[in-house]
């Protein structure tokens, strides 16, 4: 299994292509993504979206266009996307997707890959973590970062449930596992275990 990451749209998002024997999957969909695959000649598969605000969906629909199938844990809403409330704050149009299929909470198996899925809300309501044990790898979208967690004053943020999906997820994942968010460099489970304030 070979992990890159790509990173653009308008907050520095990141998306990451995952290569296995079975095919190729795609981790979230920020904007440039798409032309992204296509310079490196890369045929993705399916996408598998974390939550859907806005800056990690601005390339589903082109992707969606090209024959990739979409997961998500709740269908395509612009509540979700926060485009229901952020005409006023300026936020980029999406073009409008279907989820192709539903995700739902427990073990998964994506291109020959065992994935644990995790429901997180707190950040998002539809916020999902996929945790790759063979890899080693945990994939949490904006619900943990380095030194930090998902800010929680969006619609339908909570704060203290979005504690608690971290300790039940992330968490009781070994410490040497990588953690790769949706913001910022990587980490490690135990790093922020021992170290992010947040989680204290």
């Amino acid at each position: 299994m070979r992990i890159s990451t790509f990173t653009g749209g308008m907050v520095q998002t990141n998306g990451y292509l995952v290569e296995t024997v079975d095919g190729n999957f795609l981790v979230d969909a920020p904007a440039g993504i798409s032309a992204w695959l296509d310079e490196k000649g890369i045929r993705v598969d399916a996408l598998y979206l974390t939550h859907q605000h806005y800056d990690h969906v601005e390339d589903v629909a082109l992707l969606q266009g090209k024959g990739v199938r979409v997961h998500a844990w709740a269908p395509y809403s612009k509540d979700l996307t926060l485009e229901s409330y952020g005409s006023s704050w300026g936020l980029p149009e999406v073009d409008g997707f279907l989820i192709d299929e539903l995700i739902p909470a427990g073990d998964e198996e994506m291109f020959g890959t065992a994935v644990k899925v995790g429901h997180v809300p707190g950040h998002s309501l539809d916020s999902v973590t996929f945790y790759v044990a063979d890899a080693g790898v945990v994939f949490p979208g904006d619900a943990l970062f380095a030194g930090s967690v998902g800010r929680c004053d969006l619609p339908g943020g909570d704060f203290e449930l979005l504690l608690s999906g971290i300790r039940r997820e992330l968490l009781s994942l070994p410490d040497e596992t990588k953690v790769l968010s949706g913001h910022g460099g990587p980490t490690t489970v135990g790093r922020e275990r021992v170290s992010n304030g947040y989680l204290r």
